[in-house]
């Protein structure tokens, strides 16, 4: 049986968001904690991320931005572009060690060394878009990731499906012009940050390769799955990719203090299943899981272990 990867570092606890904000460092250590102490962490194949340099962002994000983000940090400033992405002195190291364990989950994944893997970070990357960080995100991590792969293997087709509860508006932009990636997105709205309605659905070359599920506050189990069994698997398999992305945004959990929706942890598990089952009928099993929102302790440590447990094979 292949392995499942986890590529995560204790140096993500570094990005300093401050008191009070809901992305802390408290929402890895509580998932690596409980990997830890339920013995699933041994089950994994774990990998250390390796620093790497600003070309990696460079892939989706322009060359001023990446200059200027760095900037703010040297001197200290204490928020990127809005009050909502607070920084320290460290975010800029520690959201380009994210971004480059997107990309080692990329190599570990197309060289067969795992079947999936999941990149357990911070910063989020979702919102964050070519030129601007927006939504506790600097870097687009699932974009970045979906570049590389497309330059360093080639991959005919891509798809991105997006669960968190706020619509990826950077990724939808970066790829909306772009018939090879398909970009879907199962979200509340209207909610933050105002993107996501139906009628999105790309520009140009790309019309038709933006699909959007606009759902309603208070949508639960029976509602995600059956878009997810329904027109999304449809939308997949009609595409036929190479490579399945999911940017895994937990804060659609019926706990979560953010989102206002009501998935139940067993929901997260049953979507995984169907996310796994696509990826194994068009990709060779190639999925990679990043990890997005999720603000409740107990509700995100529980659903990442359901999530990780079905990319194991060890969950029916």
């Amino acid at each position: 049986m292949m392995a499942t990867g986890l590529i995560t570092s204790r140096r993500f606890l570094d990005h300093d968001t401050g008191p009070g904000h809901p992305e802390s460092p408290r929402r890895l250590t509580a998932i690596t904690d409980d990997l830890e102490t339920s013995g699933l962490l041994d089950k994994l194949r774990v990998y250390e991320p390796r620093q790497k340099d600003p070309s990696v962002p460079a892939l989706v994000h322009s060359a001023d931005y990446i200059s200027r983000f760095e900037a703010a940090c040297i001197n200290g400033e204490p928020v990127m572009d809005s009050v909502d992405n607070p920084i320290c002195p460290d975010t800029f190291d520690v959201a380009l060690l994210a971004a480059g364990a997107s990309v080692q989950a990329v190599d570990c994944i197309f060289s067969r060394e795992v079947e999936n893997a999941m990149v357990l970070l911070r910063p989020p990357g979702h919102h964050a878009e070519k030129n601007s960080a927006q939504g506790f995100c600097f870097f687009n991590n699932v974009a970045i990731a979906a570049q590389y792969a497309r330059q360093q293997y080639n991959p005919e087709r891509i798809a991105i499906i997006d669960f968190d509860v706020h619509h990826g508006n950077g990724t939808q932009h970066i790829f909306e012009s772009d018939p090879n990636v398909l970009y879907i997105s199962l979200h509340r709205y209207p909610f933050y940050p105002g993107t996501g309605d139906k009628s999105e659905t790309g520009i140009g070359a790309g019309l038709g390769t933006t699909v959007n599920y606009p759902l309603n506050a208070g949508s639960g189990d029976d509602i995600y799955l059956d878009i997810v069994k329904g027109p999304l698997t449809d939308r997949v398999l009609g595409y036929q990719p190479d490579f399945l992305i999911l940017s895994s945004g937990f804060d659609a959990h019926e706990l979560d203090p953010l989102g206002g929706m009501s998935v139940t942890t067993e929901g997260y598990r049953r979507m995984t299943r169907e996310f796994k089952r696509l990826a194994v009928e068009c990709c060779r099993g190639r999925l990679l899981s990043v990890l997005e929102g999720g603000y409740d302790l107990k509700g995100l440590s529980e659903s990442v272990h359901a999530h990780l447990e079905v990319l194991l094979g060890e969950s029916k």
